[in-house]
């Protein structure tokens, strides 16, 4: 059982193809590991066997005479609790949806499935995925596994603490400001922001909205290619949804194929950043110029990107939730009242002007791509954190206004489209995993992959994973501990 949990997706996907090992043996391995860790991690607190098994024996039964490239062939994978499994409990980690049993599921769970995916758990996540520390009243706190006294981020926390400790091979995860990146750097594992429409969803009361998207997370930059191409493709119900490109994302990834120049930047003009975190992701970054790259101090300008971003995520957030505040405003917690007031403040000018700020942020990086293939930074502005403080106040005398400031390194990439990578780059001097994010032109995915396993390759830090969690306190920090 234990060397099944040590494989790559890729390697598990190619002993089921070949018949070496069954569905039914790596749902049997994954079961035993989750039940071995969560206890300490709290990752996947509903699991769905008896329906994972059910599907694996179908598929078992009745494969495929001629299966695509990237059919996964009954791989366990997790779903975020975000994401509708139907037949199975989806909380969106609020007590609002505590006891609700989807009929049907997400199309991109259908997708998943119709490419050889076995839904085995849900992955937990702060309520309606706001914040990037992953806690609910439902379920808890989940905690990271290089160190339980930490937290693995979120809003994807419970997907990248699952595949950190070995009790999945792929996981679902979803982004709006940072949450496929920000618990990928916490817990050195790779989760990829796509293109807007990249990943098909739904069905949704907001389908032209493209700040929030769904994407891959795994232990290796292949697995995430791998389970892009199981994900991706146009879907009906998914008006901004796009065709699957001719190419496979592994296809991508395999090639290694290098940039001949890439921008880097430790802060990209905006943000505090933690100096241990700078000086990884700077020795990092020149890891490229070891490959023939040539690597120049460079960003482009997102100057307002934090109060562009704070007046359409609001927006998008009372878009999506005002009817709640009327009905089961008691039973939200305090971020999510906050994001959808100040949503229902904004005014029309207001929204106009972040649009035309927005406008000339991807006017400014679309011009830095002109002589630049690729962007790189830190994913996050510190390593992880105490698991009990609900979000950062300030880094190094700086304050953040808000509890979604200090995820600036990811929100400001959103707000550009353009499809963006977390990949594992060191290790703090007491053992914290700390992210490189690389950012690729929108579309670019096959760019972004290939150099993202070129540079996993030469960072030599796919070992790491997957771990048995760490006992201990928390890192100390001196933020206010504010225990959720």
């Amino acid at each position: 059982m234990d060397s099944l949990i040590g494989l790559t997706a890729r390697d598990a996907v190619a002993r089921l193809s070949r018949g070496e090992v069954s569905p039914l043996d790596l749902i049997d391995a994954a079961l035993a590991r989750i039940d071995a860790t969560d206890g300490a991690i709290n990752a996947l607190p509903t699991l769905c066997a008896d329906r994972a098994r059910e599907r694996a024996e179908r598929l078992m039964a009745d494969p495929p005479a001629d299966p695509p490239p990237w059919y996964l062939h009954g791989l366990p994978i997790a779903v975020k609790d975000l994401t509708a499994v139907s037949g199975v409990r989806c909380t969106m980690g609020s007590p609002v949806f505590a006891d609700w049993v989807p009929e049907h599921s997400d199309y991109l769970v259908d997708i998943l499935e119709a490419n050889g995916a076995v839904v085995l758990a849900k992955a937990n996540t702060p309520e309606f995925g706001a914040g990037a520390q992953t806690f609910n009243d439902v379920f808890g706190t989940t905690t990271n596994p290089f160190h339980t006294g930490l937290t693995p981020g979120g809003s994807s926390g419970g997907s990248a603490a699952a595949l950190a400790a070995g009790q999945v091979w792929l996981a679902t995860g979803s982004d709006l400001g940072g949450s496929l990146r920000i618990p990928a750097s916490f817990t050195s594992v790779v989760g990829l922001r796509p293109s807007p429409g990249r990943v098909a969803h739904g069905p949704s009361d907001l389908p032209f909205q493209k700040l929030g998207v769904e994407g891959p997370m795994g232990r290796t930059v292949e697995d995430v290619a791998l389970m892009l191409d199981a994900q991706c493709g146009q879907h009906p119900g998914d008006p901004i949804s796009l065709e699957r490109p001719a190419r496979t994302y592994l296809d991508a990834a395999v090639s290694r194929a290098l940039p001949a120049r890439i921008g880097f930047s430790t802060d990209l003009g905006i943000a505090p950043v933690d100096a241990e975190v700078r000086d990884i992701c700077t020795r990092a970054a020149r890891t490229f110029e070891g490959l023939g790259v040539a690597v120049e101090d460079a960003h482009p300008d997102f100057a307002g990107a934090e109060d562009v971003f704070r007046v359409l995520r609001a927006a998008h957030f009372a878009a999506g939730k005002e009817p709640l505040l009327d009905t089961h405003r008691d039973q939200l917690k305090p971020e999510v009242i906050w994001n959808i007031e100040e949503g229902l403040k904004q005014t029309a000018g207001d929204i106009g002007r972040a649009q035309r700020r927005q406008g000339a942020m991807v006017q400014s990086l679309m011009a830095f791509f002109e002589s630049h293939d690729l962007l790189l930074c830190p994913t996050v502005v510190a390593p992880p954190f105490d698991h009990r403080i609900r979000y950062l106040t300030e880094l190094d005398g700086v304050e953040f206004p808000t509890y979604v400031s200090w995820l600036i390194m990811t929100f400001a990439i959103t707000l550009t489209g353009c499809p963006a990578i977390s990949v594992p780059c060191g290790f703090t001097a007491d053992g914290r995993p700390v992210g490189l994010q690389i950012v690729a032109p929108m579309g670019g995915e096959h760019r972004l992959l290939a150099a993202a396993a070129a540079f996993e390759d030469a960072a030599g830090l796919t070992g790491c994973t997957p771990i048995d969690p760490r006992d201990g306190a928390a890192t100390a920090n001196d933020n206010k501990d504010t225990t959720p």
